[in-house]
């Protein structure tokens, strides 16, 4: 029995490098939300001339746990996180090219805004900022030191305060009073998403993608975008590991092509290539604003 396992695996070992011997391989290491995203990309490139026999492995978790995974030496070809600074600790560690973000689009495959998900019916009337911090309102959002989505809702908190004429410390106070009403902090935004789900609060602060993420997966829940807003900018690079394998370089390239484009926008995030996000109809708040024009840092 011990032999036929081992032939077994000797096989097996033989038909997976043969697959790979065909067009390469490419590990990708992501965020936790854009896995049907990217699942849907994957496939489509496989059929290009490109992409043809690429084998991929895919690892999907916090963003912060993800950059600190790859930093302690797991593989990664492709990294897909959730904001520049999980990039920029793996270009601190000589694994990812200082000029990352050096591209026509500064490296940054996609958008999203920050929503307030709400029950259905929102029956606590939350609509802005304010509201979050009222009596008796359970606030879900994940834990900043793991996700970036948690980093990115603490900047549109932070920013919505300053673009309503608040200082750096009351803005500051802010966001102490409003993680007074958060009663658990999941690690990855998918995880706050599931226990929102589950029951837990009155509302989630998420990306817009994943709101309407929970109605395609039959969550009954409404989602508020507020005036003031962050735009939320995903970025992708490519690792030195990465950059020496043409497959990796060609996958990279197609993530700006207007298939995987499409794919992102289907999936709820907005797409960075005009002539895409001509064919969707994203909400654009009055209020929105991004890191730079904030100066958030």
């Amino acid at each position: 029995k011990i032999i036929c396992i081992s032939l077994i695996g000797v096989a097996l070992l033989a038909g997976s490098a043969a697959g790979a011997s065909k067009g390469g391989s490419v590990s990708l290491v992501a965020y936790s939300t854009p896995k049907d995203a990217y699942g849907k990309i994957i496939s489509a490139f496989q059929k290009t001339s490109a992409g043809s026999g690429t084998d991929f492995s895919q690892s999907y978790g916090a963003s912060g746990d993800q950059a600190r995974a790859v930093a302690a030496g797991q593989d990664a070809d492709l990294v897909a996180l959730s904001l520049d600074p999980d990039v920029n600790l793996l270009v601190g560690k000589g694994l990812v090219p200082k000029n990352w973000d050096a591209n026509s689009h500064k490296g940054i495959v996609s958008d999203s805004v920050v929503v307030f998900v709400v029950r259905d019916g929102n029956p606590k009337h939350i609509k802005g900022w304010g509201d979050l911090v009222k009596p008796g309102v359970q606030v879900i959002t994940p834990n900043p030191f793991t996700s970036g989505g948690a980093r990115w809702n603490v900047m549109a908190a932070y920013g919505a305060q300053r673009r309503a004429g608040k200082s750096d410390k009351q803005a500051i106070a802010y966001l102490y009073k409003l993680f007074k009403h958060v009663p658990v902090q999941p690690d990855s935004a998918r995880v706050a998403l599931q226990i929102f789900a589950q029951g837990k609060g009155d509302v989630l602060l998420t990306y817009e993608n994943e709101a309407m993420y929970a109605e395609k997966k039959g969550v009954h829940t409404q989602y508020q975008t507020p005036k003031n807003t962050l735009l939320i900018e995903t970025p992708v690079a490519l690792t030195k590991t990465g950059l020496k394998k043409p497959a990796a370089k060609a996958f990279y390239k197609y993530l700006w092509s207007a298939t995987a484009q499409k794919a992102f926008a289907d999936q709820g995030y907005r797409p960075v290539i005009k002539s895409v996000a001509k064919g969707y109809h994203f909400y654009k708040p009055a209020g929105l604003f991004t890191i730079e024009s904030a100066r958030l840092g």
